[in-house]
């Protein structure tokens, strides 16, 4: 049967582009796997961290073409004028601003998923790693983000978080001064939370993310361990 019109337009659009880059045989090599016995709805948290981090990258460029990172005044009033003012301002600001707690829930979820499966072990040990620097990265970026708004809970709160840093044994004042600018609190905190919040964070787990996700596929998935135990006890019976 001839195809439609419209799907002969994008198989020929594919083949075009696979052509000039041979995509397909990574898309297969990705996407077309064998995944054990077992595999839940468990495994699908990762993916939802994932698809979380997006819609963060895509709310966050949004809310980035009205936001000033100005301490004298004018990060507070723009935030006021993408809630108060901008064509579902407020609505894209409440999916920034919830995606990030959704985001740190799903994190800390698919990591005790993964360490009750015991899918850190031989030969995952590596992305267990990338999957704690994630972590570490994700509270870091829900850290900046939360000063961004500067309004008095947002400033007060960085305040005790920063001090709570410098608190740390041998490279916490470090640490902390690194955050703040400086000694004191001030205007260049903000700028320097901005810039952290949304470019050297990002950055960093996108490209982790793209790691993670390659060792994923060329490693496969663990199975559940009830089903590891079933196929042991198997074994022994058959060996009895």
């Amino acid at each position: 049967m001839p195809l439609h019109p419209v799907a002969e337009a994008g198989v020929t659009v594919v083949d075009w582009i696979d052509e000039r880059t041979s995509l397909s045989g990574a898309g297969r090599w990705m996407m077309f796997r064998k995944v054990p016995k077992g595999t839940n709805w468990f495994y699908t948290l990762g993916s939802a961290t994932m698809f979380a981090f997006l819609s963060q990258a895509v709310t966050g460029v949004f809310l980035a073409m009205y936001y000033r990172p100005d301490a004298t005044g004018g990060a507070y009033e723009s935030v006021r004028h993408l809630t108060n003012e901008v064509f579902l301002g407020a609505f894209v600001r409440g999916m920034h601003l919830w995606g990030a707690s959704v985001m740190v829930v799903l994190v800390f979820l698919h990591m005790g998923r993964t360490f009750l499966w015991g899918a850190y072990k031989y030969p995952r040990e590596l992305n267990w790693i990338i999957g704690v620097v994630l972590l570490i990265l994700t509270m870091v970026m829900a850290l900046t983000g939360y000063l961004l708004p500067f309004d008095q809970r947002a400033y007060w709160a960085t305040v005790v978080a920063s001090n709570i840093t410098g608190t740390g044994p041998i490279v916490g004042p470090y640490l902390a001064d690194f955050l703040r600018g400086g000694s004191e609190f001030g205007a260049t905190t903000l700028s320097r939370f901005y810039a952290i919040h949304m470019l050297v964070v990002p950055g960093l787990i996108a490209a982790l993310m793209g790691a993670h996700l390659y060792l994923v596929a060329k490693l496969g998935t663990t199975a559940p361990p009830w089903k590891k135990v079933h196929k042991d006890v198997k074994l022994d019976t058959i060996e009895a």
